[in-house]
């Protein structure tokens, strides 16, 4: 098992910045945003057509001791209104192509979230089996948008030599470990999951034991915590719609590692996924709202370095 940092948090700083920053926390491996949701100006589709620039950006991380672990693009390819739709397919697509012009073993994503007819205009998230309309709909989104798409990206990637993990997360299709295993299903053994266990918090599964039911469909782990308050919980529920700033309010808020549990938790989660055949990355990703940037980064290399004997990758991606 290996530290990684999703670069997401540092994206007011250009790539040198982050690179020196990777070096003096003693960070060799690194999770790049290549676009949609979370825009990251450190890894550029743009290099795909420009071979002098994607030769430079591979030989600065080679010569600074850098491997990529996965190019993230979370978005929303199955999102109604074409204008945002459309867009996103296309950062998926470019994304994998360049990940297997790097050697970049997975890139992560989204499932999307359609909307609810041809004319809709916003996503539509089903979450309850009743009335009954809800369930046709539920029906119609994964037989005429969900399972085309995925079938089609997920060949896609496979001819590309590329995994998809796509990220479980409610407000998607994909939110958990039923609805992750029916997309693998459909799209082929290149998609899988990018496993999150915070999502899993706040939804009331229990992250350790989703391991055991996902097993080989983890290929890749963020490292990001939850904390549920109990004196709100009452109130709202897990399905908590207040700014995740309102933090005195809601229900949960993400919280960095060792924040919402300690760690005992974390070592046992640690253990699992390498009992179930994950022992690979774990990539801080920083959404404490509690916490700066610059605070919650190394606040988890401090924690994750107890539990955690790091390893050098053992190939490298340019190779």
């Amino acid at each position: 098992m290996r530290l990684g940092v999703f670069t997401a948090l540092l994206s007011q700083m250009p790539l040198d910045g982050v690179i020196a920053k990777m070096k003096s926390l003693g960070i060799t491996t690194i999770e790049l945003g290549t676009g949609n949701y979370p825009g990251d100006p450190h890894c550029k589709l743009s290099m795909l057509d420009n071979p002098a620039e994607l030769d430079e950006f591979r030989k600065k991380l080679q010569d600074n001791g850098l491997s990529i672990s996965a190019l993230s693009c979370h978005g929303n390819a199955l999102h109604p209104d074409r204008d945002i739709g459309a867009p996103h397919r296309e950062v998926s697509r470019k994304t994998i192509e360049l990940a297997h012009r790097l050697g970049v073993p997975v890139v992560i994503d989204f499932s999307g979230c359609p909307g609810d007819s041809n004319k809709s205009r916003h996503p539509n998230w089903v979450t309850c089996p009743w009335p009954t309309e809800y369930l046709d709909l539920l029906n119609w989104q994964w037989d005429r948008r969900v399972a085309p798409y995925w079938k089609e990206h997920g060949k896609f990637a496979a001819d590309h030599g590329v995994k998809v993990a796509v990220e479980m997360h409610p407000g998607f299709v994909v939110y958990n470990p039923e609805t992750m295993l029916r997309l693998r299903s459909i799209a082929g053994k290149a998609v899988g999951c990018n496993y999150d266990p915070s999502h899993m918090f706040w939804q009331g599964i229990d992250p350790i034991a989703a391991i055991r039911l996902l097993g080989e469909v983890i290929f890749h782990v963020h490292a990001k915590d939850t904390q549920m308050y109990p004196s709100n919980l009452p109130l709202t529920g897990v399905l908590d719609t207040k700014k995740y700033t309102d933090e005195r309010n809601r229900s949960w808020i993400f919280r960095t590692v060792g924040y919402g549990h300690g760690e005992e938790w974390w070592a046992e989660f640690i253990s699992t996924l390498r009992m179930f055949g994950y022992d690979n990355v774990l990539s801080i990703e920083h959404e404490d709202s509690l916490l700066s940037p610059e605070e919650g980064l190394t606040k988890a290399i401090d924690f994750l370095d107890t539990i955690v004997i790091r390893e050098q990758p053992s190939a490298a991606w340019w190779v």
